[in-house]
């Protein structure tokens, strides 16, 4: 499998090359030449595959022989050793819970896959890596975690300040280590930037061995495809009909990752983009016109995104063809009032807790189905609600239990360095 560059299409490369580059020339991402489609039987038969197997097989073809195929099945069992499971929650809207990993959030299953890949492709590498990576909430925690006390690799992570919740912030910044955290002020949209602007640094490449783990690098973006089809293995056990999929949506990697297994033949109804108040795409699904905006802060910070990057490679899915995209991705904005209102009326209901991205996409989803009656779906609960007590407990006057892995965690004590949003101030602390 070769990867193009999507701002230069003659610059193709390797999995391998795309993995250790992150991007391409002018900031470009890479998106694979050719889509490899599932075998009919395959889908038809996922509760005879193990979860392993699913991995490996959703996996493979995008590395062909650059793993060795036993080390890749060791590669693909690491990334989901831990529990994916459907729940339902009503009789039309399930959660598939991808909080179940060592952070407590989706983003634990790109980043374990990306580790191992990484540390493959340099075990014999001589030259220190550093990875380099921006994030608005969960990616910090699960790359910190991922990266820890790996051999030759220094990881340094951008951070908005005062715009992640207190677990999260503890889960980047206690480790120590071969792990650095720099305290952005700042938004997201500036510390992605940022990151960039490192990778397009002449200066920069010339000294350091430098990568990426924010979904802007493949090997952090494609396998989160396989929790889509862990959710179509659980969800054909009890339903007739394709679901519809309400992804919580900020830098859309992980929403690009689910139309990209619809297009290798994963049946789904319907994808549904749940925003925040930062609504740039459900915006240009109504409008048809692209406008990044600054991000605003909200309750679910992880999706404070005010320029997507994933959104070039969902328009690159779709030939960018407008119609052919609006009409398999709906896209709707929730406002802060209307996310702490359905964390409270899913709680009193049902008695499920969700975290304020998972209620985004259970509001999104509750829409879509009032509109389109007689079908059904399932959420993405993308971060356990302890990772956002404050949300909670001021929505549904409950105290979230913090789960025991997180005790001695909490207790340490946060080590940052503080940046403005300011490329000479990156640039002397990577150098330094």
């Amino acid at each position: 499998m070769k990867y193009y560059n999507l701002k230069n299409r003659q610059e193709t490369v390797n999995f391998k090359t795309a993995t250790i580059k992150s991007q391409g020339s002018q900031k470009g991402l890479f998106f694979p030449e050719m889509i490899p489609q599932f075998d009919e039987e395959f889908i038809q038969n996922l509760h005879l595959y193990s979860d392993e197997e699913i991995a490996f097989r959703c996996m493979k073809d995008f590395i062909g022989d650059e793993i060795p195929a036993e080390v890749l099945k060791n590669i693909a069992a690491e990334t989901i050793s831990f529990d994916i499971p459907l729940k339902k929650i009503n009789e039309r809207i399930s959660v598939l819970e991808l909080f179940h990993g060592p952070t407590l959030a989706f983003k634990d299953v790109g980043a374990r896959f990306m580790s191992c890949c990484l540390s493959y492709f340099l075990k014999d590498q001589d030259k220190k890596v550093t990875v380099l990576v921006a994030t608005s909430g969960d990616t910090g925690g699960a790359v910190a975690h991922g990266f820890y006390n790996v051999p030759g690799i220094n990881v340094v992570i951008l951070y908005p300040k005062n715009r992640i919740s207190a677990v999260q912030e503890k889960q980047l910044t206690a480790l120590g280590g071969n792990i650095s955290a720099l305290e952005v002020n700042g938004n997201f949209d500036d510390c992605q930037n940022l990151v960039k602007q490192a990778f397009s640094d002449e200066s920069i490449n010339s000294e350091l061995f430098l990568t990426s783990a924010n979904s802007i690098n493949i090997a952090r973006w494609l396998p989160q495809q396989i929790y889509y089809l862990l959710a179509l293995k659980q969800w054909k056990q009890h339903e007739n009909q394709d679901p519809v999929i309400s992804v919580p949506s900020g830098n859309f990697g992980n929403i690009c990752a689910g139309l990209l297994t619809y297009f290798r033949g994963l049946p789904a109804e319907q994808f549904i983009a749940a925003c925040n108040e930062n609504d740039i795409v459900s915006d240009y699904l109504n409008t048809h016109q692209y406008h990044p905006k600054k991000a605003v802060a909200t309750l679910s910070n992880a999706m404070d995104v005010g320029d997507p990057s994933n959104f070039t490679r969902i328009l690159e899915l779709f030939e960018h063809q407008f119609d052919s995209l609006k009409s398999m991705i709906s896209g709707y904005s929730i406002d802060d009032a209307s996310t702490l209102e359905t964390i409270k009326e899913v709680y009193e209901k049902y008695g499920y807790i969700l975290d304020p991205h998972s209620a985004i996409a259970f509001a999104s989803l509750e829409h879509y189905l009032d509109e389109n009656p007689g079908k059904k779906g399932f959420i993405l609960g993308t971060a356990h609600p302890v990772k956002f007590p404050e949300a909670v407990e001021k929505a549904a006057h409950i105290t979230t239990e913090v789960p025991e892995a997180l005790h001695a965690l909490m207790k340490k004590e946060k080590k940052t360095v503080e940046i403005h949003a300011d490329f000479e101030e990156l640039k002397r602390f990577l150098l330094k």
